[in-house]
């Protein structure tokens, strides 16, 4: 399984890339292989306030459908239209190509909340 140490993680599974003033938000590896083949995913417009720990979109799978959540609350300036025609980039590159949103937090600390990646390791390894 694949955690990059640069980024932070959620409880839910979303993975943080802080880039400047703005985070730039996917699943995690973990998430994409539990989830098996990704089909769909729903994401929101640009322009929608997103809220931390509150559903923002959602991935389908050949399993089921995920609710996806907002690692940390701000605006959404960019969305990864990418996915609408190739969802399956999420199992393939779930940290470069599968990227899913870009935020402009209203708190940036909100950041320091979420995990290493060595406590989401530890995390995913009690489950």
């Amino acid at each position: 399984m694949n955690t990059p140490k640069e980024l932070r993680y959620s409880e839910e599974h979303e993975w943080v890339r802080v880039e400047g003033d703005k985070v730039r938000v996917g699943i995690t590896d973990f998430a994409q292989a539990e989830l098996g083949d990704i089909v769909f995913v729903e994401l929101p417009e640009v322009g929608t306030e997103v809220t931390a720990n509150e559903p923002f979109g959602s991935v389908e799978s050949v399993k089921t459908v995920s609710e996806l959540y907002a690692p940390i609350s701000g605006k959404v300036v960019e969305v990864n239209e990418v996915l609408n025609d190739s969802p399956e980039f999420v199992n393939e590159s779930p940290y470069e190509k599968a990227w899913m949103i870009v935020i402009e937090p209203s708190d940036i600390s909100e950041v320091d909340n979420l995990l290493t990646a060595e406590q989401y390791e530890a995390m995913i390894n009690e489950q």
